[in-house]
């Protein structure tokens, strides 16, 4: 009897143990791979030159607006200030481009009689200070507004003065230019296409 209670009790022991029995694989280590060592670099700075970027030209066109009343108006303004400026304080070449400035403000307004004032005021003052250039492109304008006025006759007076003055300065390109204004104005006395503003511009790009 003492030896069967023996083995009962030992046959229940193990069938407990094994079912109280715990997995403690998650206890162990995990052995991660070894990864080499990357070499030190020699030098900080980027190589710009191995990187060629690629960009497609694109030609690119300002569009430009037209002035309206309101912007010639403001422009008016803003030169009859500074025409004042530099005629008080005696600075008569800058006021001689001022003038040129409003004729052309004028011209776009189609107020070709004031236009044609501040024109001969600008080339008094252009005579007295020699200077050619803008004389010239100064009866050049004052001769496309008489001709709109309705005055071929000093029209032409204009630019065949601005011709002579332009051939004694040795200026061929520019006599040859008035020459063929000359020769359009007498095959049509009615109209001689232009561009007032050319002129004035042409004349200060030459400065």
């Amino acid at each position: 009897m003492r030896y069967k209670l023996i083995v009962f009790f030992s046959v229940i022991t193990l069938s407990a143990s094994a079912q109280l029995h715990i997995n403690l694989d998650f206890l162990k280590k995990k052995q991660h791979p070894v990864l080499p060592l990357l070499s030190a670099a020699k030098s900080h700075h980027f190589n710009r030159a191995a990187v060629t970027p690629a960009i497609n030209p694109v030609d690119v066109h300002p569009y430009l607006l037209d002035e309206t009343e309101f912007s010639l108006m403001a422009r008016e303004k803003v030169i009859i200030k500074t025409v004042k400026h530099n005629m008080s304080w005696r600075i008569y070449n800058e006021a001689s481009y001022n003038f040129s400035d409003l004729a052309d403000v004028y011209i776009k307004l189609h107020r070709l009689s004031e236009a044609k004032w501040f024109l001969l005021q600008s080339n008094t003052i252009s005579r007295e200070e020699n200077d050619d250039k803008h004389t010239i492109a100064n009866l050049i304008t004052l001769a496309l507004v008489k001709n709109d006025i309705g005055d071929p006759v000093s029209a032409r007076a204009d630019l065949v003065e601005a011709h002579d003055i332009a051939s004694l300065r040795g200026m061929k390109e520019k006599a040859e230019e008035i020459n063929k204004k000359i020769q359009l104005l007498d095959q049509n006395k009615t109209a001689l296409p232009a561009k007032y503003a050319e002129t004035t511009e042409t004349a200060k790009k030459d400065l």
